[in-house]
C-alpha cells in the first residue's frame, strides 16, 4: 500500500477526532519526515480523547497499550483496504522500572506529551487540516540545523529508555544528522546498558542503521558509543588482530572489515553488509604465528560461520537471513581457488543461491586489501560465458536408468550419478546415450 493511501485513513481518522470536538495532530516520526521533504512510511496521532472515547467512536480497533492510551484504529484507505492508525492520547509519562517502559502514565496536554518523547525532532505535532506546525521542544531548528538533541536532561531520557540509545545512533545515520554533544555523552555514559533491551528490538534498529547509504557513519558511531563492543563483540575483537601487510596493507582485520564496508554500493541487502561484517569474525581465534614469523589463520572461515550462526540467532535474526549469511562466510575463502577448480566444481560454486552475495563480498575484500580483482574479473567472464546456458543443467540420467542396465541399487548409486554429474558439467557429455556409454566404460 503506497504512502498516500495511508495519508489519507489517517487524515480520515484525525479529522473524525476533530468533528466531535477533540484535539488530533499528527505526531512524531511523519512529521519530522514531511518537514525534511521526504515520504513518511506511517502517521500516527496524538489526541486529547481517551481511549475509551477513542474506540467507541471508531467502530474497529485493538486496544494494544490502552493503558498508556494507545489505541490502533482499523480505517479503510481510499482503495477500501484496512489500514491501522496508531492513535495515542496525550500523556505524561511516571517512572521507567525496565529500562524500557513507564510503570504508569498520566494523561495531559499536546506540550506536556511533546515534553515526555526522545528527540526534539521527534516532538513536533502538525495539523494538516490547518497546515500547522506545533513545537514545544524547539525541533523544528534541530531539523534546519540537522541535529539529534535529546529533550530535555539527555541522561534521563536515556535512562528512561535504553532503546533511545541505538534510536539515536539511527537517526543519526538515515538521516546524516550530528548527534548535539551533551545527548551524545550521555549516550557513551549509558552505552553499557544497552543489553536490558531486548535482542529483536536491538536487531530491527542495527538493522536500519546498516542497510542506510551512510552505514559507515553508522558503524563508527556504534564504535565511537561503545554500544558496538556490548552489542557485537565478535567485531570489538577484530580490533589490534594483526595480518600480514604483503596480503593486508591496510591494517588489522577491524581496520580491513570498516574498509569493506566503506565499500559496498549505497543499496545493498542486510545479508550482504552482515557477511562483510562477519566474513573474517574467525580470524583472532585462529590467529597464529610460526618461529619463521608467519602469519596463517587456518580455518578461520569455518569458524567464522559457525560464529556468525550464533550471533545472528542471539539477535533473533530470521533462518532465512541466517542461511544465507553463514554460506557466505563459511565460504569465502574459495574464490581464492577459482584458477584451479574444475569446470564442474566452477559451475556448482556459481549455482549456490548466495552466490551473487559471495562474489561482491570477495570484490570489497580483494579491494579493501591487496587489490588484486583477477579471480573476480575471471568469474564476470564465466558468467557470461554460462548466460545461455543453466550453470546446473537437467541429469542426463537416473537411478532407474542404472537398474535398466542391470545394476544392483546401492550405495555406490550416488557415486555413479555423480561422476555422471561431473562429466556433464564438464561439457564431457551431452546426451543421454553419451552419459550411458560413460557409464558402461567404468
Amino acid at each position: 500500500m503506497n504512502s498516500s493511501s495511508v495519508f489519507s485513513a489517517a487524515y480520515n481518522v484525525l479529522k473524525k477526532l476533530r468533528e466531535v470536538g477533540h484535539e488530533a495532530f499528527f505526531a512524531g516520526g511523519c512529521v519530522r519526515d514531511h518537514l525534511l521533504g521526504l515520504e513518511p512510511h506511517d502517521y500516527d496521532i496524538a489526541t486529547n480523547a481517551l481511549p475509551e472515547e477513542i474506540e467507541k467512536l471508531f467502530p474497529r480497533t485493538i486496544p494494544v497499550g490502552a493503558q498508556f492510551g494507545v489505541v490502533i484504529v482499523l480505517e479503510k484507505s481510499e482503495e477500501k483496504k484496512e489500514v491501522e492508525i496508531q492513535v495515542a492520547t496525550f500523556r505524561h509519562d511516571g517512572t521507567y522500572q525496565d529500562g524500557r517502559h513507564p510503570a504508569e502514565v498520566t494523561f495531559t496536554n499536546a506540550e506536556e506529551d511533546a515534553k515526555r518523547r526522545d528527540f526534539t525532532i521527534n516532538g513536533l505535532f502538525y495539523d494538516p487540516i490547518t497546515k500547522t506546525v506545533f513545537d514545544y521542544v524547539h525541533g523544528r531548528e534541530d531539523l534546519d540545523q540537522k541535529i539529534i538533541c535529546a529533550i530535555g536532561n539527555p541522561l534521563k531520557r536515556f535512562q528512561e529508555d535504553k532503546l533511545r540509545l541505538l534510536r539515536a545512533i539511527r537517526f543519526a545515520t538515515t538521516l546524516d544528522f550530528k548527534i548535539e554533544p551533551m545527548t551524545w555523552k550521555a549516550l557513551c555514559q549509558m552505552a553499557p546498558e544497552i543489553l536490558c533491551v531486548s535482542a529483536e528490538r536491538i536487531r530491527d534498529e542495527l538493522q536500519k542503521i546498516f542497510l542506510s547509504p551512510q552505514r559507515l557513519r553508522g558503524f563508527d558511531l556504534l564504535d565511537q558509543s561503545g554500544l558496538l563492543k556490548k552489542i557485537l563483540p565478535e567485531i570489538e575483537n577484530l580490533k589490534g588482530c594483526e595480518q600480514p601487510p604483503q596480503f593486508h596493507p591496510e591494517g588489522d582485520v577491524f581496520v580491513h572489515t570498516r574498509l569493506m564496508l566503506s565499500m559496498l554500493p549505497k543499496k545493498v541487502s542486510l545479508s550482504l553488509v552482515l557477511s562483510v561484517l562477519f566474513h573474517d569474525i574467525g580470524k583472532p581465534a585462529t590467529r597464529k604465528v610460526n618461529e619463521a614469523g608467519k602469519m596463517s589463520f587456518y580455518g578461520h572461515d569455518q569458524l567464522g560461520a559457525t560464529m556468525a550462526q550464533r550471533l545472528l540467532q542471539r539477535l533473533r535474526f530470521s533462518n532465512d537471513l541466517i542461511d544465507r549469511v553463514v554460506p557466505s562466510v563459511r565460504l569465502h575463502m574459495s574464490f581464492k581457488d577459482v584458477t584451479q577448480m574444475r569446470l564442474s566444481t566452477l559451475r556448482r560454486m556459481m549455482a549456490r543461491p548466495t552466490f551473487e552475495e559471495e562474489l561482491e563480498l570477495h570484490r570489497v575484500d580483494c579491494a579493501s586489501s591487496h587489490g588484486m580483482l583477477d579471480n573476480y574479473e575471471l568469474l564476470q567472464q564465466k558468467k557470461e560465458e554460462f548466460a545461455a546456458t543453466p550453470l546446473i543443467p537437467t541429469p542426463l540420467v537416473t537411478g532407474q536408468d542404472l537398474i535398466d542396465l542391470g545394476m544392483q541399487p546401492g550405495p555406490k548409486f550416488g557415486k555413479i550419478l555423480t561422476r555422471v554429474k561431473d562429466a556433464q558439467l564438464e561439457n564431457l557429455i551431452t546426451t543421454k546415450e553419451e552419459a550411458l556409454e560413460f557409464i558402461r566404460a567404468f
